[in-house]
């Protein structure tokens, strides 16, 4: 029996050796949600699958939210949060509090972690190296008007040079998701927009959205539907008939966005599994859903 176990795990390092040799030296962007990160025992199994990818050779670089340690904390001042169009409306005093939590207690913790473990990782935050920059967001309204979302920003630009200095390295960058404009002014932005932004700036192989559902579904209900692979027709067919999930949408959309500007493929996976980066990454099948471009080979 013993023996049988052994030549299992042979097994899976050999197909795992097929995967390692063709992303090594490749820019994986992990993006890490709230739902993730407020979970110790699935965020050090995250953790420990980015150390690993780190060490046989891949680039990774993570960007991060927040949004569950920021609300603890709200409630806390007696802030309610506000959400439009499902971005967190920041006022000065919402913004106080991002900045602390995410930019600084959340990011550093994140990174500390990583070495803890046996990693190598920088805390890029406003204190240390600020590497995303960009403008208040502008949103229009029902009718069109454009609606106020206090400090809000949109990255217009990524400090490249640092990122990749970094990963050329073996050192793994940790990034907030925050920006600052054009007259220093520090903003909150949406966490996947930000990965989305990093990814594209620093031509990454592969986003992988960590999120608390497996992936895409036929039925939001059902995890057994996960839909395994979507070409970007097919997932622009699911939002036009409302067969996805409407907190689904956003993510869906920025995929879409990423796919269009030149990445290959984006992965949405639940970071709650057990090493569920490492089986979407290192495995044929995978556990949550990739997303290609229609005119990607088979």
């Amino acid at each position: 029996m013993e023996q049988s176990v052994a030549i299992g795990k042979a097994d899976v390092l050999v197909e795992a050796l097929r995967w390692i040799r063709t992303f090594r030296d490749k820019v994986i962007v992990v993006k890490i949600g709230g739902s993730v990160i407020d979970d110790p025992a699935p965020l050090r199994h995250l953790l420990l699958d980015i150390v690993f990818m780190s060490t046989v050779g891949q680039r990774v670089v993570v960007v991060h939210g927040g949004g569950q340690a920021i609300n603890r904390r709200m409630a806390e001042a007696g802030l309610q949060p506000r959400f439009i169009q499902g971005r967190r409306y920041t006022d000065e005093a919402t913004l106080a509090i991002v900045e602390e939590v995410l930019a600084y207690e959340t990011n550093l913790a994140l990174a500390d972690q990583m070495e803890s473990i046996g990693g190598r990782a920088a805390p890029l935050n406003f204190r240390t190296t600020n590497v995303l920059f960009g403008r208040k967001l502008q949103l229009a309204g029902e009718g069109g008007d454009p609606v106020d979302l206090g400090f809000v920003g949109d990255v217009t630009r990524v400090d490249r040079t640092t990122i990749d200095n970094l990963c050329y390295t073996g050192i793994v960058p940790v990034i907030p998701s925050m920006c600052l404009d054009d007259a220093r002014q520090k903003l909150n932005v949406n966490a996947d927009t930000a990965a989305m932004a990093v990814a594209q700036a620093i031509g990454a192989e592969k986003l992988v959205y960590l999120s608390d559902v497996n992936g895409v579904r036929r039925d939001k209900n059902d995890p057994a539907s996960l839909i395994e692979s979507l070409t970007a027709a097919q997932a622009r067919e699911l939002i036009k008939s409302g067969a996805v999930d409407r907190g689904m949408i956003p993510k869906l959309e920025a995929c879409l966005d990423t796919l269009e500007r030149g990445i290959r493929k984006v992965h949405i996976i639940d970071g709650r599994l057990r090493h569920s980066l490492l089986l979407e990454i290192f495995t044929s099948r995978g556990v949550g859903t990739e997303l290609v471009r229609d005119d990607a080979q088979p």
